[in-house]
């Protein structure tokens, strides 16, 4: 594979991952059995300001943004795209999206919601083109702090599930589902989307970006 044609491919697969991101929150949401945990945060910032859970998103990625500057990371191409991309595309899925009111509905949008993600995880990641705000966040304590990613992800990610919790956002059987299947799901699929090397051809599974910190974009 050609350099050009090398980079295009991974600027489509970082697009169409972060799109699909987007589009699998939404369907989550619509669930109304749970979210993972960074979106249960936006759902309650999103009741209590009255803004749409997409444009939160968008506030609270850029914010974090800002939380890099301390941290010494460096965002790349991917990390600035996640910011709006991700929000754009949970809003506009969410308003074409009929709602969901029996378990008949919600459990295969709740099932198509997380395998989504899975498959979205490892296409924008496997695009390397720099980790989301959030990813960003706990590699960048890790590595500041000398503390494990496992415990600089649970230590955030606890804060952030309470907050979101306690602002009204939902906690459910779809959060747990998320955390106990998304780390297997995004990892099969790094496999399944990652790009050619220029070197040597053999793939190259999101280079730069430890694969034990998969975490929300």
């Amino acid at each position: 594979m050609s350099t050009k044609n090398r980079l295009g491919r991974r600027l489509i697969q970082l697009y169409i991952g972060l799109a699909l991101y987007g589009a699998s929150s939404a369907l989550l949401v619509q669930a109304g059995l749970g979210l993972e945990p960074w979106n249960v945060l936006h759902q309650g910032l999103a009741e209590l300001t009255g803004l749409t859970i997409g444009v939160v998103s968008i506030f609270v990625g850029a914010a974090v943004l800002l939380l890099w500057i301390p941290l010494r990371q460096r965002p790349g191409l991917g990390t600035v795209s996640n910011v709006f991309v991700v929000g754009i595309a949970m809003d506009g899925t969410l308003a074409a999206l009929p709602e969901a009111h029996t378990l008949a509905v919600q459990i295969p949008l709740l099932v198509a919601g997380i395998v989504l993600n899975g498959v979205a995880t490892g296409l924008y990641i496997a695009a390397r083109f720099g980790p989301g705000p959030r990813d960003g966040l706990m590699t960048g304590l890790h590595q500041r702090t000398g503390r494990s990613i496992r415990l600089m992800r649970t230590a955030v990610e606890v804060a952030v599930v309470a907050t979101g919790f306690v602002l009204g956002g939902t906690i459910g059987i779809g959060t747990v589902l998320y955390a106990v299947s998304i780390g297997p799901l995004a990892q099969l699929f790094l496999r399944v989307f990652a790009v050619p090397s220029a070197s040597d051809g053999s793939t190259v599974v999101a280079k730069g970006q430890p694969q034990r910190a998969i975490l929300r974009p």
